[in-house]
């Protein structure tokens, strides 16, 4: 693309950006004497297009020299000495960024367990941890389907929801404690998964993005208007928190028994709490990252890549590819009510309006952003999705343009993910081998 053609592409863009900040930029309302009155911000809107402008012509300049060097890429391998040049290459590139990810794993390992220690007293930090650390589990879920098993599922906020109202129902009516209620919310989240996917067995595509974008819709709308059964609206409110080992962590404790505080002589704190529960889902966290990566090494983990690979090609080999694809839905379905068990628990109410379709959108947005299939992708792109609001909290105008932008800039640069590169789980000779 010539000069002359970048500027122009980048001045279509730049008045689309005029058209549509006029309204979202270049008018706002203010109290004036407690009547509302429009005020104009011309100055802030020509900012923002002349920034789009430069950003699209800097853009456009990046993209053709990377079409550039693809081009000249099979040129220079024609050109290449020998063959064992061109193949050793890439496989040591391919262990260095393995080596790479492992040692960035446990860094950020050691910084989640010690992140609590460090900031004991600021509680905004502890809680923004733990909502990453939800958003992972939940990530970690949909990464079995859609990363794995390459099944696209745009309704994965039902299981998540299935768990939260398992235990809120089991908790306040029952009297069932949280550790009672985690194996049989996650048992009756994978239950949900089946139904959910033994009716849409031959649907792909498209088509199965629409059909599970409904059973998340039909979840939320039976839990909207059921009231006798899920409170409808209202939700339901003091839900259990879990205790550790039964010491509860209030103020006082009944007659004869001991709270947290007391038990381990510490003065009474809030903040015992939170770093209870962000131990809690650190460890429920861990558990699926050890079980999931272990499952990859099984025989029906390798079974959800074939699936992802070549469908047809697994039913030629004589696989049941009706197993398969139950057997993820089931098992993401199951981390997705864990997580939910959890949410329920640490906010003490829940209401419908916690899982609407936004909350997929965003939990499909972490394992696309972070590359299907890449654990610590998932680690990354949710730290990332949950910050980047956070930070943009004093621009509350703006935060969603703020986050849109950097959803873009992320898939332009890195079109399959933050970390794209995923080895296979099973390799037919030793690496290095001709």
């Amino acid at each position: 693309m010539t000069a002359q053609e970048r500027l122009r592409d980048a001045g279509w863009i730049a008045f689309v950006a005029l058209i549509l900040g006029i309204p979202l930029i270049g008018f706002t309302t203010v109290d004036v004497g407690g009547k509302l009155a429009v005020q104009t911000r011309f100055g802030l809107l020509a900012v923002a297009v002349a920034v789009v402008f430069a950003g699209r012509l800097l853009l456009r300049w990046l993209l053709d020299m990377r079409a550039n060097a693809q081009r000249a890429r099979p040129q220079a391998a024609q050109t290449a000495p020998t063959a064992q040049a061109t193949t050793t290459a890439p496989t040591h590139a391919g262990g260095g960024a393995r080596r790479v990810i492992y040692w960035l794993g446990w860094l950020a390992l050691g910084l989640a367990v010690a992140l609590p220690l460090a900031f004991s007293d600021n509680r905004y930090v502890v809680d923004t941890a733990t909502t990453v650390l939800i958003y992972v589990m939940l990530g970690w879920g949909l990464n079995v389907v859609v990363g794995l098993a390459g099944l696209l599922d745009l309704g994965y906020v039902a299981f998540y929801a299935v768990g939260a109202y398992s235990y809120a129902l089991l908790s306040t009516q029952f009297g069932w404690s949280f550790w009672a209620a985690l194996p049989v919310s996650g048992l009756l989240a994978a239950t949900f998964g089946i139904l959910l996917g033994y009716p849409i067995l031959r649907l792909r595509g498209d088509y199965l993005a629409i059909v599970t974008l409904g059973f998340g819709e039909i979840i939320r709308i039976v839990l909207l208007n059921w009231t006798s059964f899920s409170g409808g609206p209202n939700g339901i409110a003091s839900i259990p928190r879990p205790s550790f080992f039964g010491l509860n962590f209030a103020a006082r404790a009944p007659e004869g028994q001991h709270t947290f505080a007391s038990f381990f002589g510490l003065e009474f704190s809030a903040m015992h709490r939170l770093i209870f529960l962000y131990y809690l889902i650190l460890a429920l966290a861990l558990l699926t990252h050890v079980f999931i990566a272990r499952l990859r090494r099984l025989p029906v983990g390798r079974a959800w890549e074939a699936l992802r690979e070549d469908e047809i090609a697994c039913q030629a080999m004589g696989m049941n590819t009706t197993n398969i694809k139950l057997s993820a839905f089931a098992i993401g379905a199951m981390l997705g009510g864990f997580a939910g068990v959890f949410f329920a628990a640490r906010q003490g109410f829940i209401s419908p309006e916690s899982f609407v379709f936004t909350e997929s959108a965003i939990i499909l947005a972490i394992v696309v952003l972070g590359g299907m299939g890449s654990q610590m992708g998932v680690v990354l792109a949710a730290t990332l999705l949950v910050l980047i609001p956070e930070l943009g909290r004093n621009f509350s105008e703006y935060r969603m343009l703020l986050f849109g932008l950097a959803m873009v800039l992320i898939m332009v640069w890195k079109p399959g993910g933050l970390l794209a590169h995923r080895e296979p789980t099973l390799r037919l000779h030793k690496e290095g081998a001709r």
